[in-house]
């Protein structure tokens, strides 16, 4: 028979362990109010403040107006001016700027014919996001001709150029991120869990009886899991290209290099976690709490632009937002590794800070 009294003294005596770790009871209270942060404050689907470059080649007062215009509609920024639409390309493709654009030299002749497209708008469409986002400024009025009621057959404001997936298929954008996020999780838990393991099964202490030391340790441990990560980056590249048509545009090298420079910040970070885990549930605890802004944040799901600045400043900390610009530069765009390799530098970075860290605390908990 089920006794009452018994299973309230087992819900007791879990209730009070609960309380006494620390870790898992701030777990229970974090996670809730970080999502809550994240999705209320942080994560915005109406996306504004586009990075926009321009090329005015008609330069003319009128063709000023229609980019204060376009600024003041609030769906771009222009943070870069070029002499050509070329150049407006590049930019694109280096992951610079998600929106160009294009006044031509004949744009006043255009706006007076008013059957002619003023304009083009030459949009990154490999994020549906900012593509629908773009389409906003379609309409937006021609300078003099703003209260008028346009004529039928009156041509728009812009043509729209989208690049890179013309088909706007969420699958071109999602696939190339997630080989990101399946590697902070698995590189992450992986590291972290297998320091534990050997703390839990007593193998760290024989350890310190051999030449063994803790830098070689720690490499020699973190050197199995960059080949596993470099299979999954495998793994992923051939699911996405044969079974959802993901195409991949730029250099199988560029695409190692990149997820190499990535997986060696997770890795770093996963050593990290080890040294304040206690047991390996709590490594896995810490490994979600760390997962989570990393997807939310990193521009995987939302657009970057769309973020607070806030936001976007905790994102800069976090390796996954470097490695997404990285590999949907080179996977979908072309961008070649000396396009992106400004991202390279903020994961070096962490990988040296968190590895230092990890190994002064792994050496105290030895000590």
């Amino acid at each position: 028979m089920i006794s009452v009294s018994r299973a309230t003294a087992v819900a007791r005596k879990e209730i009070r362990q609960l309380l006494r770790d620390r870790l898992t009871f701030g777990m229970i209270i974090g996670i809730p109010l970080l999502q809550m942060t994240l999705f209320g404050y942080a994560i915005n689907t109406d996306v504004r403040h586009l990075r926009a470059g321009v090329a005015d080649l008609a330069d003319t007062q009128l063709s000023r107006m229609l980019i204060a215009d376009a600024e003041a509609s609030q769906v771009i920024d222009v943070v870069e001016r070029t002499h050509s639409a070329e150049e407006l390309r590049a930019l694109l493709r280096k992951g610079t700027i998600y929106v160009g654009v294009v006044i031509p030299r004949d744009f006043e002749r255009r706006v007076q014919s008013g059957h002619r497209v003023a304009a083009q708008l030459m949009v990154d469409g490999s994020d549906p996001l900012v593509l629908q986002s773009a389409r906003g400024l379609l309409d937006l009025p021609v300078p003099g001709r703003a209260r008028r009621v346009p004529a039928a057959g009156a041509a728009r404001t812009f043509e729209l150029r989208a690049y890179y997936n013309p088909e706007r298929r969420s699958e071109v954008q999602i696939i190339p991120g997630l080989i990101g996020v399946i590697l902070t999780m698995t590189m992450v838990l992986f590291t972290a869990v297998a320091i534990v393991r050997e703390r839990e099964r007593g193998n760290l202490e024989l350890l310190i009886n051999t030449p063994v030391r803790t830098i070689e340790l720690m490499m020699g441990k973190i050197v199995p899991y960059i080949a596993i990560g470099l299979i999954q980056v495998s793994l992923v590249l051939l699911v996405g290209s044969i079974v959802f048509r993901v195409p991949i545009r730029g250099s199988l090298v560029d695409i190692y290099l990149s997820a190499f420079a990535f997986i060696l910040a997770s890795l770093s970070f996963g050593l990290l976690l080890s040294t304040v885990a206690r047991s390996q549930f709590q490594a896995a605890q810490m490994t979600i709490f760390f997962l989570l802004p990393s997807i939310l944040l990193s521009g995987f799901m939302f657009p970057f632009d769309g973020m607070p600045r806030a936001a976007q400043i905790i994102a800069e900390v976090l390796p996954l937002t470097h490695f997404v610009r990285m590999i949907r530069g080179v996977v979908l765009r072309a961008a070649t590794i000396e396009e992106v390799g400004s991202e390279i530098l903020p994961l070096a970075i962490f990988f040296a800070f968190t590895l230092a860290i990890a190994l002064v605390r792994f050496q105290k908990r030895l000590d």
